[in-house]
């Protein structure tokens, strides 16, 4: 019994190890697709007409008329000729692709595992809330489209947060579950093992109001900001400052990346002294120090596409790294 609860076990690990390839690939096509523009190019939501893009000349006319009539083309894109759009349109349509793809693959084997009787008990409940996440994120993705479809083309920084948010919430419950059924439950697990990864997600959530602001774009120096560490715009919008201010947002994102890159080094050094140097806390600590240099050259040169996807891709290899380290099955405490 123990053998084939053991096979069971290794296919849903390896399933959800696969749906958290797929995720971190996600994420990855979204980092692109914001910055190259592309999220605003399809106006329309077709979940279940949109798996093929336009296969004709005609049709290609039909939907790039449709973004003419956008904000995005009347105010930043009127230039565009019909090359010019389809590829932004192809950025954003292998986006919306791709998640119908995680949709159907977490799906399908849910359905087959629900039927040959494999998920049970605290798998089945999370598998379940994998399976209820990954269809409201596709509502969200629209939610967040449609606030760029109005009189201001551009998305909203608050719901472009959620929709990132959402998919580190996705991947995280993927991976954790994925870590216990491939290696048993964590042991010795205390209150501040989840520090670092407190701090990294709250460094990537500074991060999406960023990108929502295209606030890297501005301040392209470090440490200093103008004149100071903190900048003269620090705090000018009062209550909301910290989510409407681009130079805020900044200000908080590496501020926040220095105290997490700080506190990790902390964390990683008492780690080493209480275990054997392994391979988790070597990824972490390598994923921090890569993540935190690649932000600063994202930064010092006005967010170029190749460094702006690898940061992003840096991010969510620093937090697989952090849940890595905190599901050692045999760490031992401070």
């Amino acid at each position: 019994m123990d053998t084939l609860n053991q096979n069971i076990n290794l296919k849903l690990s390896i399933w959800l190890f696969a749906l958290c390839l797929m995720i971190v690939a996600m994420i990855f096509i979204g980092g692109v697709t914001r910055l190259t523009g592309s999220g605003l190019s399809m106006v329309e939501w077709r979940p279940f007409l949109g798996f093929l893009p336009p296969l004709t000349e005609t049709e290609w006319t039909r939907v790039f008329e449709l973004y003419k009539l956008s904000p995005e083309f009347k105010q930043i894109n009127s230039w565009m000729e019909i090359s010019d759009f389809k590829f932004i349109f192809f950025w954003e349509y292998f986006h919306r692709v791709w998640g119908r793809l995680i949709g159907l693959f977490i799906l399908i084997p849910f359905l087959y595992f629900i039927v040959t009787k494999k998920l049970k008990n605290i798998i089945l409940f999370r598998s379940s809330i994998i399976l209820c996440l990954v269809c409201v994120q596709g509502l969200i993705g629209w939610w967040m489209v449609k606030s760029g479809l109005n009189e201001i083309a551009t998305v909203s920084q608050y719901r472009l947060s959620v929709h990132l948010s959402m998919a580190f919430i996705i991947l995280g419950i993927s991976f954790w579950t994925a870590l216990d059924l491939f290696e048993g439950a964590p042991k010795n697990l205390k209150s501040y093992d989840i520090i670092p990864l407190l701090f990294i997600s709250l460094t990537i959530i500074a991060g999406t109001f960023v990108s929502g602001m295209d606030a890297g774009l501005v301040y392209n120096t470090f440490p200093y900001m103008g004149e100071s560490i903190i900048p003269i715009e620090y705090g000018n919008l009062g209550f909301i400052d910290p989510f409407e201010n681009p130079v805020t947002a900044q200000f908080h994102h590496r501020l926040l990346a220095s105290i997490t890159l700080i506190i990790i080094i902390i964390y990683s050094i008492l780690y080493i002294i209480r275990n054997p140097i392994n391979l988790r806390i070597l990824l972490l600590l390598f994923a921090i120090v890569c993540q935190f240099i690649i932000g600063i050259f994202t930064l010092l040169y006005s967010v170029p596409i190749t460094l702006g996807a690898m940061h992003q891709f840096g991010g969510v290899l620093l937090f697989l790294s952090a849940l890595w380290v905190l599901h050692s099955p045999k760490k031992n405490t401070f």
